[in-house]
This record gives structure tokens, sequence and C-alpha cells, in this order.
């Protein structure tokens, strides 16, 4: 049985995501409470039960909008900033958070720290579309800033298709009116590699193989294995999209771990992962997405060998006492 004497506090939206961190949890006897950030109010003038709390443990997704939860997106900056201030411990807080809602913010900082991305424009307008497609090498994507398991990404093959989709009104810029439009890069050896951290730290890598059908990464939603076995349901969300991509462990060289590293360090991102790819057409590698958001590859045994929740309580655990 756990020895702490205040629980922990997880902050979540998504309904399935997170059953195996409760069950690894209620295993241990760890003392915890779930805060639905989809329904939540606090006092400025107060921490209300959060006081009582060891930590609170960021888990609030990005993604939530397409579930009819976007109010809780921009309300999760401002309640962690509130906590923060008040010096509550806070895994993933509002720094780590700002950068998951922002693929403009995320690539300022690859740029800072001088490592590779694919080359792209940042608008707040569709009709600027096309003119910021200028300089970049078609295929294009035109990616929202505020994404999540792929939503809202769009591909275009010429910049006529561009202009087109422009002026017809059916550019997606999400939910801040805000977008990349970027260079798609074709996947080398028909994959990418996520790279996941636990106390920024590397904890695992995976391969997921594309379709070319979908954006949507989403590791705990992959349920096969490159070769073929299905991946435990219990760890699969039932309600997993169907879309025919496979994964397997790696282990990325040293040089991409101490790179991945020093990103989450400097973007305060305590549990979360990395996904780079490198280029089909002259092997340049490219970081593309940095997540503070982890929910982890389904049937992590089955995958990388040991169960990544786990490792996560381990920390969690460590952090609280």
């Amino acid at each position: 049985m756990s020895k702490l004497k205040q629980p922990i506090a997880i902050y979540y939206e998504h309904p399935h995501w997170f059953v195996p961190l409760f069950k690894e949890l209620d295993r241990r006897g760890v003392p915890y409470v779930r805060i639905d950030a989809a329904q939540h109010h606090f006092d400025p003038a107060q921490l209300n039960g959060e006081g009582g709390y060891s930590l609170v443990f960021n888990r609030m997704s990005p993604s939530a909008y397409r579930r009819g939860h976007g109010q809780a997106i921009f309300y999760t900056l401002y309640y962690l900033d509130h906590l923060e201030q008040r010096g509550k411990r806070i895994v993933n807080g509002q720094k780590a958070f700002r950068y998951e809602t922002s693929k403009a913010l995320q690539l300022s900082l690859l740029e800072t720290l001088g490592l590779p991305y694919p080359k792209s424009r940042v608008i707040n307008n569709p009709a600027d579309a096309a003119e910021a497609s200028n300089g970049l090498r078609f295929p294009i994507v035109v990616k929202p800033n505020i994404g999540g398991s792929g939503a809202g990404v769009t591909k275009f093959n010429t910049r006529a298709e561009l202009e087109t989709a422009a002026k017809a009104g059916t550019l997606d810029l999400g939910l801040d009116t805000t977008a990349l439009v970027q260079e798609f890069i074709p996947a080398r050896g028909g994959h990418i590699v996520r790279v996941e951290v636990v106390g920024g730290k590397f904890l695992y890598g995976i391969k997921v193989h594309l379709t070319g059908e979908t954006f949507d990464l989403c590791p705990a939603d992959i349920c096969k294995t490159t070769g073929g076995q299905d991946l435990a349901r219990a760890a699969c969300p039932v309600d997993a999209p169907k879309t025919g991509l496979k994964v397997e462990g790696y282990t990325p060289p040293d040089e991409i771990i101490q790179q991945v590293e020093r990103i989450m360090q400097e973007a305060r991102i305590e549990v979360g992962g990395i996904e780079y790819i490198t280029d089909d057409r002259d092997g340049q590698l490219y970081f593309y997405d940095i997540n503070a958001l982890s929910n982890f590859v389904a049937d992590g045994p089955k995958v990388v060998g040991f169960d990544p929740f786990v490792r996560l309580v381990d920390f969690l655990e460590k952090e609280a006492a």
C-alpha cells in the first residue's frame, strides 16, 4: 500500500485513454482523485480542494473540442496558472500545456534549439494560405495550431488545390483560427517514430507504420503489431478508430534520445512524446510534433517489453512524496 498522506489529482478529459493509469493506481492502493476537466470550476481567492492534493497531474487533451469539450482547453491554461501562482506542484504545468496546444510554438522552440523541422509558415486567415506557401515544396499540409489526434490536417498536392480550398472556405484553421502551412514529408520506410519520456527522461520508442490515409497517429488507438498480432482490448480504447496502423518497439540512436530530452526539458514537459520522421527523398530527419499528453502505446508489455504505466506511477509516487 502507498504511504502517501494526500491523494494525487488526475486532471483529465478523455473518457478511455487513462483507464490503465487508474488500474495501476488502484492496484498499488495509491490514493488519487479524478478531476473532470470538461466540467470544473475554481475560486481565484483560494486553492479549493487542491490544497489537499500532493500534486496535480495534467492529462488534458487538445483534441477535446472534437468531443464537445473545447471550452476546457483555454480554461485549463488559466486553472494551471492559478495553481502555479500558489505553489502547487503540477506535472505538465502551464508551460507544457502551452506547447501542447500550439504547433506554432513547438516550431519556434525547435528553431531556438537548432533542431530540424519541416519548412512551415504560420497563418491566421485562410486567404493567406496560398501566398504563405511561396517557397515551400509541394505537397503541403495545412495543420490547425491546436490539433490532437491529427484533427483537421489536410494535404494539398498543388498550389492550385490549395487556392481552390481557400476560395471555397473549406480550410480548417481550428479552434484559435491559426494554422501551419507546412511541407509534407514522405516517410522513409513508411513509418514515423514516437519517443516517450517520463520525468523528462527516455522511456521507450515506437515505430508507427503509416497507411497514407490518416494523420491520426494516437498510439493508444493502434491495436496491431507489425507482426499482425492484436493488442489486448483491455489496453485499446473501445472506440479506437479503425486506422489500420501498426506499431513496433524501437530504440532510437542516443543522439536522438538526447535531443528529445532537451526539447522536453525546455518545454517543461515531464511526461510526453515527440514524433519525428525521415524524409524519403533525401534522408533528412525532422521533428514535427511535441506532445505533453502521452497516453502510451496500447499493450505496452507486448510492444515495448514492459508496462509504461508502472513506470509512470513510480514517477508520480516519487514526486508526490
